[in-house]
């Protein structure tokens, strides 16, 4: 983004991906003047025709339009239409941006196209309004460097991202390795009393005193990444008291589907996956570091066990990492199959026994997992309410954050959802690290108390696969 001087007035030319992307962007500029130019408009009604989410999206930003111009007078809408606010105001101001003469804004040795009007249309407005500074907002990268190159004030849409590009997505936990090594807790580190107690078989810390400002509800406390003498999770927070429970150590004896722990992070993470009070898990990770592997283990062990959940339906986008193969044929179930590869190789490896061969006859697994197990496309999931449910959403960072909200709304009673997704390896167009469906679901949720995000670190493939995370 081009650095400019910005005056006290700003009118902001709204590019069509901008509406498309966020149907609400009109609400997001406080005080100042929204502009929506005629060729804006015209786009959108070329998006608005099909089922797809690109068309309802435009026919939602048409509709908001609609009722604004409804209630205005044609004068009004000349001088500009007052966008409400939450809190009763109206300080901004609606205003479409018209000119009949379209010979005039041809660009010189540019050709006629959408883009190259829109630049036409601001750098108009720009020299009609000295008074004013006049911004072009929009998504599209190229867009963006051909209006600096021509001198037109632009800037991205930065109100959807959950966080800025110097901040990093939360971890989810928070290492205390200076703690004393008589397993008593990081208590020296915070500076806090601490009063014990335990209740039904729960051990839980009362802390009083200043909590740390990075803190939050649902994340994991530690004394260590490797080998914790304490690990708890925060169950209830305020700026001056805290409550913590220790968490069940899967490391040794206990287990889950016979998956054990080998650090904190996997071992708060099983916890969560566990825990009935946790409604929403997201679990953030590189290549192989078990994110799978471990949801599955306990989805297993809570459907086909413990009777908590009657099925797990498992979905993901369909979105291919290079050329796409074309139409595949079949039920929907045979569709998702070529998407489905991280789940079934994850499937066959915890029903696999200590000598390598399968644990259950082909038969009866097949059968049993048949009638548990559905996996579904993200794409037929709306209007669906899923009770007693496992739900997996895997490669979460794939969806926009208005995708993923209608797949967590979906759900129902005694449903657990688990997001699994790793930022950097994001397949679709205009979303990044800060802007994706995850990132979104980890920052609203973050003080939730019935949510928990974690962040794996160790690669457990192999030590190859270990070598390509490091090296490539």
């Amino acid at each position: 983004m081009v650095r400019l001087d910005k005056k006290a007035k700003r009118l902001y030319v709204l590019d069509t991906n901008v509406l498309l992307h966020d149907p609400a962007a009109i609400y997001q500029f406080e005080e100042h003047e929204v502009v929506i130019p005629m060729i804006v408009l015209e786009e959108l009604d070329k998006h608005k025709n099909g089922l797809r989410e690109i068309a309802r999206t435009a026919r939602q930003v048409s509709r908001t339009l609609s009722d604004l111009t409804n209630q205005v007078s044609f004068d009004e809408i000349q001088r500009g239409i007052p966008i409400p606010r939450a809190g009763g105001e109206s300080l901004g101001r609606l205003r479409f941006l018209c000119y009949p003469e379209p010979e005039t804004l041809t660009l010189d040795h540019l050709e006629d196209s959408p883009d190259n009007r829109l630049l036409a249309e601001t750098c108009r407005l720009r020299d009609e309004r000295p008074d004013a500074s006049v911004i072009l907002v929009t998504k599209d990268i190229n867009l963006r460097v051909k209006a600096a190159a021509l001198r037109v004030p632009v800037e991205d849409y930065l109100t959807d991202r959950a966080f800025s590009d110097s901040d990093t997505m939360i971890e989810g936990v928070q290492i205390y390795p200076d703690a004393d090594s008589g397993g008593n807790g990081p208590w020296e580190a915070l500076e806090v009393d601490v009063e014990v107690e335990r209740i039904d078989h729960h051990t839980f810390y009362h802390l009083t005193g200043r909590m740390p400002s990075d803190w939050h509800a649902g994340m994991l406390v530690s004394d260590d990444d490797n080998g914790a003498a304490f690990e708890a999770i925060v169950r209830e927070l305020a700026p001056q008291h805290a409550r913590l429970q220790l968490l069940t150590n899967y490391r040794h004896k206990a287990s889950v589907w016979g998956v054990h722990a080998h650090d904190s992070r996997q071992n708060f993470t099983l916890n969560l996956l566990m825990d009935d009070d946790i409604d929403l898990v997201t679990i953030a990770g590189s290549a192989g570091t078990g994110k799978t592997f471990m949801t599955l283990a306990a989805a297993f062990q809570q459907t086909l066990d413990s009777k908590r959940f009657e099925r797990i339906v498992f979905t993901r986008a369909p979105i291919s990492m290079s050329e796409d193969i074309g139409y595949l044929p079949g039920t929907e179930e045979e569709k998702m199959s070529p998407w489905m590869g991280a789940f079934h190789d994850n499937m066959d490896n915890l029903l696999r026994d200590e000598d390598g061969g399968s644990s259950w006859e082909n038969g009866a697994t097949r059968q049993l997992l048949g009638s548990r197990v559905q996996i579904r496309a993200p794409g037929f999931m709306r209007g669906r309410t899923l009770n007693d449910t496992f739900l997996i959403i895997d490669e979460a960072q794939n969806f926009t954050p208005k995708q993923l909200k209608s797949l967590v709304t979906r759900a129902g009673r005694n449903t657990k959802i688990v997001c699994l997704g790793n930022v950097g390896q994001i397949d679709t167009p205009y979303l990044t690290a800060n802007t994706c469906g995850m990132a979104a679901v980890v920052q609203r949720f973050r003080d939730w108390p019935h949510a928990g995000h974690v962040t794996l670190k160790s690669v457990e493939r192999s030590r190859l696969a270990l070598a390509g995370e490091e090296m490539l």
